[in-house]
């Protein structure tokens, strides 16, 4: 239990939150529209377990552009 307390959290915890976010908005996202480049399952995969890079990649390549 010693580990977690030596664990800055103050540094850490944005990150996580960010990482969150994005994942959630980039998933109700690929959910609406469906239409990505690329399979559709291919990119909810990516999202999930890119961690913070997925999200990100699927903003800029994944998007249909109308």
């Amino acid at each position: 239990m010693s580990e977690l307390a030596s664990i800055p959290w103050n540094l850490i915890l944005p990150i996580i939150v960010l990482q969150f976010i994005l994942m959630v908005v980039a998933l109700i996202d690929v959910i609406r529209h469906q239409r990505t480049n690329g399979p559709f399952i291919m990119w909810i995969f990516i999202i999930v377990l890119g961690n913070l890079i997925g999200p990100i990649l699927y903003f800029i390549f994944g998007r249909r552009q109308v």
